[in-house]
């Protein structure tokens, strides 16, 4: 498995990919365009900061990728999209370089508070000049802070260690965490007009981007200070040029932009109440070796088919909850393709019920096991868990859960159901007595108890005596050997299901035999 880094990361990151088994470390640093096409062509995994930028020709021409690793926090410079339509998984470290980048920020916002870097400049330049640079204090000033996830709540911590009152915005605050990170749970329009100071710290999104714009200054209190070390473009800058240069907003510390490197012609860089620095939130020698240490066994993770962490498209699994969802996330696969051989081609819906022990556990993941293997059968082209969605979207297929507590005959059940208009179709499974032992219960109501494995014979026959008997001839005639049996019926002289698990395929002969028999209703052949 070749791991290929295109970003300088630490070197104990490299010694972890270089010690894995069966891994292939190449350093190449710095390519661009045709040079990096090239060098992509057999790579399975990419680790990249911001530098190399990994778009859609680029994913397209690494023919066996399965991960890229972002060694930081955004994603900004990797197309997300086109990575999960070709089934890889897109990773960062969104924890490595919390503290760094929360440092910086703080920095940043003493820095502009004290004027730092402007009197810094004019001592070495030879003059003495205390009055141009005078400053205001941060204790009982008031701080906004857009984004109170990691990085936001670390800043929080912190001005609230300095005596100031912290307000917050976030959708998803909760009022616990809100209580223990002692800020205030405020909407963005009171925060713009409260605060003396505003850091935000969310990701780069299309509700995001320009968050911070004209109408936004036009909201805030005179003299504000705006921070940000987030991403580029969540301050609109000719926005922020203007609000400056009008008295509005006293200054501003940033540490990304819209466009990076920064132009030396940008509008910002000629403000003397802007603080600049070159996206330097993670450059610390701590945060470096951490995220570079993370992604590393992040990488080896997901290429050895061991837990996914902090995936940007798909269920994030950690060891513990990866080895108890296994058995689950397995036999759901094999669910679905059992319904898409058995049921209907066309498939509107597909509705995946949860009821029992099952339904208390984190049932993404076996909702996206359940669509692969679904999609892998009916499509017959290859899926995995992150491009399942993207494909079942293509294809017009919603994918549905539903959940359930109450008692059934089973201490836990999963149910798959296709739906198309009129036409629906089921299967249902569970385990008996462990998760080593999972069991096919119910194929379209009727009740079986088939093992999941291997070449299922599946026939619907009308309810007589001598029918078991006659297929079991029909199968040694044609030197089929049955491994395992599963008879049900609806009533007594009804229609009856037959569940055979065979050794081998039965020939085409074998099933022409079969349906030429009179009570014979249906036969179909399903490969698990």
């Amino acid at each position: 498995m070749k791991v290929l880094i295109c970003d300088p990361i630490s070197r104990r990151g490299i010694d972890v990919l270089r010690q894995a088994r069966g891994v292939e470390v190449e350093e190449r640093l710095g390519l661009k365009g045709e040079e990096l096409l090239a060098a992509v062509a057999d790579a399975e995994a990419l680790v990249v900061r911001s530098e190399t930028k990994v778009t859609r020709p680029v994913i397209e021409a690494a023919k066996k990728l399965r991960v890229v690793g972002r060694a930081g926090v955004g994603v900004d410079n990797v197309d997300v999209e086109a990575a999960t339509e070709r089934g890889v998984i897109v990773m960062n470290t969104p924890g490595g370089n919390t503290i760094s980048t929360a440092e910086h920020t703080f920095s940043m916002m003493m820095a502009l508070a004290r004027n730092i870097p402007q009197a810094h400049s004019t001592l070495h330049a030879g003059k003495w000049d205390r009055k141009s640079y005078s400053g205001v204090e941060l204790y009982n000033k008031t701080l906004g802070i857009i984004g109170t996830g990691r990085i936001g709540g670390e800043v929080a911590r912190r001005a609230v260690a300095f005596g100031m009152r912290v307000l917050a915005y976030d959708p998803y605050l909760t009022l616990a965490r809100a209580k223990a990170l002692q800020v205030e749970m405020v909407e963005l329009k009171e925060l713009f007009a409260q605060s003396d100071f505003i850091t935000i710290h969310t990701p780069m999104t299309e509700q995001t981007r320009g968050l911070i714009n004209k109408a936004a200054f036009d909201l805030m209190k005179p003299g504000v200070r705006i921070i940000n070390c987030a991403r580029g473009g969540l301050v609109a800058e000719m926005d922020l040029v203007e609000a400056i240069k009008s008295g509005k907003v006293a200054g501003a510390a940033l540490d990304v932009f819209e466009t990076e490197p920064l132009p030396p012609t940008s509008p910002l860089l000629q403000l003397p109440n802007v603080i600049t620095t070159p996206h330097l939130g993670a450059s610390t020698i701590e945060a470096q070796e951490s995220v570079g240490i993370e992604i590393a066994h992040a990488v080896i993770e997901a290429l050895t088919g061991g837990s996914i962490r902090n995936a940007v498209n798909m269920p994030s699994l950690d060891a513990k909850t990866l080895s108890l969802l296994r058995p689950y996330i397995s036999f759901a696969e094999k669910l679905g393709c059992l319904l898409a051989q058995t049921g209907p081609r066309r498939c509107e819906r597909l509705i995946v019920h949860y009821a029992g022990r099952v339904a208390e556990l984190d049932t993404n993941p076996i909702t996206r096991s359940a669509l692969v293997g679904f999609l892998r059968s009916a499509e017959g082209r290859e899926v995995n868990f992150v491009s399942a969605p993207i494909i079942a979207n293509t294809i017009g297929v919603r994918t549905e859960e539903t959940r359930s507590s109450a008692p059934s005959d089973y201490a836990e059940l999963i149910t798959l159901e296709s739906r198309a208009g009129d036409e629906r179709a089921s299967v249902s499974g569970t385990f008996y007595g462990s998760v080593n032992n999972p069991r096919i219960v119910r194929l379209n109501d009727t009740p079986v108890e088939a093992v999941p494995s291997g070449v299922l014979f599946i026939m619907r026959n009308k309810d007589r005596p001598g029918i078991v008997g006659w297929i079991g001839t029909i199968m040694g005639k044609h030197g089929v050997n049955i491994a395992s049996m599963s008879l049900g019926r609806d009533k007594q002289g009804g229609k009856a299901l037959t569940i055979l698990n065979l050794d081998s395929e039965p020939p085409v002969e074998l099933i022409q035999a079969a349906l030429a028999e009179k009570d014979i209703l249906d036969v179909k052949v399903a490969t698990l």
